[in-house]
């Protein structure tokens, strides 16, 4: 199963970042019709709010750019690392992007996919693929909830990145995609150069994201019981300040419009967004 459609590329091609290459998920061949499940007995389900916009009882911290305008999609290159997160911590560290559709404060959809760090979720303090739908109440990882179709047979969700980027070292990238398919209303997950289509969440499970979005992160997060009191790394664990090769980032975003073609942010509601400039940025 394919999506109808496709956002349409524009020429915003980026020398510098198109040349960083991409950090690795294993390749799995699936016969025709199955799809990769990653199992793991330690894993335990566990609650995370929508970052910034709904309350939790976890803590948090984020850093990242906020938007806030009508959507139907975004695109990024993530800078991957391998945060550190304590091994008996049911925190996690997170490099992200995610779009909702919020209503009012505690009242919101939401998707997101990225790189995560979570011992308690995955066993051990890997960065791993993740996915997840959130709809205000609860979030739904990978194949939690059963609300993720997976169609790719080759694409394990969890799966470890190797290699990831090295302080004043070598840097590795992922691509993601988020985007609406325009007929069906589905809101699909495409990974990679090649774009391989992942899966999508059918339009049935949305309270409010049926038909687009109003707001985006791009950054990373850190959420948990302890997360700001015990302040796992987010990204590189360095600050901003510290520039490329040092200071993790997310580049070459885009948006999708309502004619689904990948255009610019419109800078005029962009914001940075940083909860504890002492700690993440």
């Amino acid at each position: 199963m394919e999506p109808s459609s496709f956002p349409l590329s524009t020429s915003t091609k980026s020398p510098l970042m198109d040349a960083i290459p991409q950090a690795q998920l294993a390749l799995i061949e699936c016969p025709t019709g199955t799809i990769p499940i990653l199992r793991n007995k330690r894993r335990v389900h566990m609650r995370v709010e929508t970052i910034g916009k709904v309350i939790s009882q976890d803590e948090h911290e984020v850093a990242g750019i906020e938007y806030f305008d009508v959507i139907y999609g975004t695109q990024a290159k993530i800078n991957v690392y391998n945060p550190m997160v304590k091994n008996n911590s049911k925190d996690l560290s997170a490099s992200w992007i995610q779009i909702s559709k919020v209503q009012k404060v505690g009242v919101a959809d939401g998707i997101g996919a990225g790189s995560w760090v979570y011992p308690s979720y995955s066993g051990n303090n890997f960065a791993r693929f993740h996915v997840a739908w959130l709809d205000g109440l609860k979030t739904c990882p990978d194949h939690d909830c059963g609300a993720f179709v997976q169609v790719s047979s080759s694409v394990g969700l969890g799966g470890r990145f190797k290699p990831v980027s090295v302080y004043n070292g070598p840097q590795y990238v992922i691509d993601v995609v988020i985007f609406k398919d325009p007929k069906t209303k589905n809101w699909w997950v495409a990974y990679g150069p090649q774009n391989i289509h992942i899966g999508y969440w059918p339009r049935e499970i949305f309270h409010f994201m049926k038909d687009q979005c109003n707001y985006a992160l791009w950054g990373g997060y850190v959420q948990g019981p302890t997360a700001s009191s015990h302040s796992p790394q987010m990204g590189s664990g360095h600050f901003a300040s510290e520039g490329f090769g040092k200071a993790a980032f997310v580049s070459n975003i885009q948006i999708v419009d309502n004619e689904g073609k990948y255009v610019s942010p419109n800078d005029k509601q962009i914001g940075l967004v940083a909860t504890n400039l002492s700690k993440y940025t």
